[in-house]
């Protein structure tokens, strides 16, 4: 079994947003829909754009310099209000 950085999409409330992809990523996000889906052994296609939040949210999980960042802003600003 394919081993991806992404697992089993949350049901969540979306806000939304419009977003151009190049044609080339698009394509790539669809070929990464249908592995995710082959992975986890359901037979409903995940929609490409149900990856876009999830694969962002990992990015930034995973950026050292934006969590050391985050950390200095709110250092930097105490008694400000946090988010997520």
């Amino acid at each position: 079994m394919t081993k991806l950085k992404l697992g089993p999409l949350e049901d969540d409330k979306p806000v939304k947003v419009t977003i151009e992809l190049p044609a080339a990523v698009f394509r790539d996000l669809k070929s990464y829909a249908e592995i995710l889906t082959r992975s986890g052994g359901t037979t409903t296609l995940t929609e490409p754009a149900k990856l876009i939040a999830p694969m962002i949210e990992r990015f930034m999980a995973t950026d050292r310099a934006f969590a050391k960042a985050r950390r200095n802003a709110a250092q930097a600003a105490p008694g400000a209000a946090r988010s997520g």
